[in-house]
């Protein structure tokens, strides 16, 4: 693989720093610089751990990691979809920014990663468990695995020092094989990736299932037999990953490492379940975000601040003593984490575009949306209006399958087969998240609204044209 320049100066800094005799890590060789541990779950939105206030779900090793750090209330990914949003977190920018709005694309060579940045100034650096999906998707036709290596598109096993690919069972063996590597003396980075809770739902996850009957469901689902077994499903896979990152705490405490670690959990996108993954709604973009850091981050505090995925990247690179580069849209929010005065964001925004390696047949496959959330308000540009809406990675289950079903035996609601069944879709959405959370009444047009509207149809153009994004522009406020 042909390396740019940039890409080579970063290794060799990074062969000459680390270059050390590798030995077990543990307490006595930890560094003063923090380690840092990211974690990620595969389709979790936020509402769906017990420490945001869910007292139906068994997560009991998320909630008690919570109760040593701080939750993140409004944290939100920069694309419903798992390649793209990964992309945002490794490089503190945008999807449109960094040209990864098609789903099976491989991280271009020369977009730098905030682990590499890392790696030049001393890092041991990994990336472990279920696929990181940033070497171009690996369900691919075999003609496009061929061209991915025949350019050398694949750049991640030049990118970081210990690079496994396997399912979330390994993760915690693998991740042990990481800090035995590890050179004595040097901080390190890892990123352990889980498959938990991605369809398909396993049934009997675990050996005490959440009851069906007994979930109280959101106020957006259809309230059948069939869509409450798949969620319990859903909560099951959630409370199995729970345990899996328990043990992964486990192994920090047992090696000493616990004190000198930051550790970060958040979702890779929203959930795979109505109006999320694949869609800008609230299920679709905002996720789990839960961070530790003793001694820095006061134990049991939360954050109502709006995050963006971007975000990620600046924040852990001031953690560890490293300015972000220029080119990150991201801002750094390490001062809230310390308790220190801070100006958080106004908003945040995100993109939809293809989804998988499918032919663009329906939304699922192929979208084109963008959306900015402010302190209350969201708005949501379907581009694509015309293309109703298809959920992604279930349009072939049972329970979706029912309610067509009742959809065309006009036995849902009025409300419920509007916003499922429509033959298409409202050009801009305007929601406003603090009296409709669950979002289900458009505000957009409504003349009362207009100013907010506009104000927001003004921001998001603006980021569109700084991204240089190739979508038409929404439109904002007429010029004087």
């Amino acid at each position: 693989m042909k390396l740019n320049l940039r890409h080579r100066v970063f290794l060799l800094v990074g062969a000459a720093t680390v270059g050390i005799v590798p030995g077990a890590l543990s307490a006595g060789t930890t560094s003063p610089k923090p380690n840092i541990l990211l974690v990620l779950s595969d389709d979790h939105s936020a509402p769906h751990v017990g420490c945001y206030g869910n007292r139906e779900i068994k997560t009991p090793n998320l909630d008690r990691f919570a109760a040593a750090g701080i939750r993140l209330d409004r944290a939100y990914v920069g694309c419903p979809q798992c390649v793209p949003s990964r992309a945002t977190y490794m490089t503190g920018r945008s999807p449109v920014g960094i040209q990864m709005t098609r789903f099976s694309a491989p991280l271009p060579a020369e977009v730098v990663t905030f682990p590499e940045l890392l790696r030049a100034k001393g890092y041991f650096t990994g990336i472990c468990g279920r696929t990181f999906h940033l070497d171009g998707t690996t369900t691919s036709a075999a003609s496009v695995q061929a061209m991915h290596d025949k350019h050398g598109l694949r750049t991640f096993s030049k990118r970081v020092d210990f690079l496994r690919v396997s399912s979330q069972k390994a993760a915690l063996g693998e991740m042990r094989q990481f800090l035995d590597q590890a050179p004595e003396g040097a901080p390190f980075f890892l990123w352990v990736n889980f498959n938990d809770p991605h369809r398909p739902l396993d049934e009997r996850a675990i050996p005490q299932p959440h009851d069906p009957a007994r979930l109280t469901l959101p106020a957006h689902y259809p309230d059948t037999r069939l869509v409450r077994e798949d969620f319990a499903r859903y909560y099951d896979e959630i409370s199995r990953m729970d345990g899996v990152f328990g043990g992964v705490l486990a192994e920090l405490e047992q090696r000493g490492l616990g004190t000198n670690t930051l550790v970060v959990f958040i979702g890779d996108n929203g959930a795979s379940q109505l109006r999320g993954k694949g869609t800008l709604y609230e299920f679709g973009v905002h996720v789990p975000w839960l961070m530790r850091w003793p001694g820095v981050i006061k134990a049991g505090s939360a954050s109502s601040s709006l995050i963006s995925g971007e975000d990620l990247a600046p924040t852990l690179l001031e953690a560890a003593g490293l300015p972000a580069p220029k080119s990150m849209t991201g801002r750094s929010f390490l001062k809230m984490l310390r308790n220190e005065p801070w100006e958080p964001r106004k908003y945040v925004f995100a993109e939809r575009g293809a989804h998988s390696s499918a032919l663009p047949k329906n939304s699922a496959a192929f979208d084109l949306g963008r959306c900015v959330v402010g302190t209350r308000y969201k708005l949501i540009y379907n581009a694509l209006w015309q293309l109703p809406y298809s959920p992604v990675d279930f349009s072939s289950t049972p329970f979706w399958k029912e309610l067509g079903e009742l959809n065309a035996d006009r036995k849902l609601s009025p409300e419920l087969s509007r916003i499922y069944f429509s033959p298409t879709r409202p050009m801009f959405e305007l929601y406003d998240l603090q009296n409709d959370p669950a979002e289900m009444k458009n505000l957009a047009d409504k003349p009362e609204l207009a100013a907010v509207e506009a104000e927001l149809k003004d921001v998001l153009q603006e980021w569109m044209i700084l991204e240089r994004d190739y979508l038409p522009l929404p439109g904002g406020r007429k010029a004087k």
